[in-house]
């Protein structure tokens, strides 16, 4: 019994840990990204080469720990044609996603960025619906109606809003919604009996081979976008050691996601997210002064995420159902092969 409850403690603190490391890292990363990106000091205004630079760094170490040092296993079993058709557009997505995403923090402060995230669901839901995923129904409409509204209140209660930084949000969110939509095709459309720790595996940037999609497709607007721009501007001035720090940061990142999904729950997670948006907003409003937070604004986000967390919660009873289908759906089918069992015996000894 001791030794149950002291396993069981050291799962707990185990999982905390992993989920504190995921917010500070998370949340972490979007501040550097932000100061990098923004600071008169640092003068690197170019958000697809400072995304590119992580991927070509995430692809060089992934290579190194499964290949070459073979110190983290690579698992195979997945088809070239699945992987083409699936995990190609997935990490395509969300290189357009962090592409997006970091660009916006040019234009909009780190908190409003977060506020328009909170539209994910939204979108997600209305792609779903397009793609025979998801069915309309009265209680959605209401929750994205919930969102909705809690966002365009945020919008509203934004001191300097620049429609560019949100055009640029806006288009992150649909990237990453584009890409959830590909991630649940490919389990539900391919035939694949995989768990979404396996999911998560083949579509994680921790996989050399995922970061080296996501490096080509983002090399390939580089080189029209950023490149004459940055040639343009003679030499740069970037210290190699916060580059180096600012990509070891994603790449530990990456990592931490990984850690935390396979520790915990599905509602966890979601859970976790929540909290370290909230710490993103109020934090952002303390380290830039660019952010300035109102009423209006933190009452529209608390609606949205309201919304989000009924959301969550719909997804997550939907899920359970579809779980407990499956496993009964298996217990009979077990059944039946148990019980033909013994006629196919007897039917050979009868011969």
């Amino acid at each position: 019994m001791a030794d149950r409850f002291r396993a069981f403690c050291k799962d707990e603190i185990l999982t905390y840990a992993y989920l504190l490391l995921y917010i500070a890292l998370s949340s972490g990363q979007i501040f550097f990204n932000k100061w990098v990106l923004s600071s008169k000091e640092i003068n690197f205004p170019y958000p697809l080469g400072l995304t590119l630079l992580h991927m070509v760094f995430s692809s060089v170490l992934c290579f190194m720990l499964t290949k070459v040092l073979k110190i983290m296993k690579v698992e195979e079993g997945m088809t070239p044609d699945i992987y083409a058709t699936s995990v190609v557009p997935i990490g395509a997505m969300f290189a357009m996603t962090l592409w997006l995403g970091n660009t916006a923090y040019l234009y909009i402060s780190v908190a409003f960025a977060q506020m328009l995230k909170a539209i994910m669901p939204v979108a997600v839901f209305v792609l779903g619906v397009a793609a025979g995923l998801e069915i309309m129904s009265c209680r959605m409409l209401l929750i994205m109606s919930v969102i909705s509204f809690g966002v365009l209140v945020a919008s509203y209660g934004e001191i300097d809003i620049n429609w560019v930084g949100v055009v640029y949000q806006m288009g992150g969110v649909v990237g990453e919604a584009l890409r959830l939509i590909f991630m649940e095709i490919f389990v539900k459309r391919k035939g694949l009996k995989l768990n979404p720790i396996s999911v998560m595996y083949y579509v994680s940037p921790c996989r050399y081979t995922d970061s080296v999609i996501c490096a080509l497709c983002l090399l390939i607007p580089w080189i029209f976008l950023e490149k004459p721009k940055m040639e343009a501007h003679g030499s740069w001035n970037f210290p190699p050691f916060v580059l180096l720090l600012n990509c070891l940061c994603t790449f530990a990142l990456n990592l931490s996601v990984f850690l935390v999904i396979t520790h915990t729950s599905a509602l966890t997670i979601r859970v976790a997210g929540v909290v370290k948006d909230w710490v993103v907003v109020l934090l952002s409003a303390l380290l830039f002064a660019d952010t300035k937070l109102t009423v209006i604004n933190l009452f529209g986000y608390g609606v949205a995420i309201a919304g989000v967390a009924a959301y969550n919660n719909h997804k997550l009873k939907k899920e359970a159902s579809r779980a407990s289908v499956d496993d009964s759906e298996a217990k009979i089918n077990e059944s039946e092969l148990a019980e033909s069992e013994p006629l196919v015996a007897s039917s050979a000894s009868s011969k």
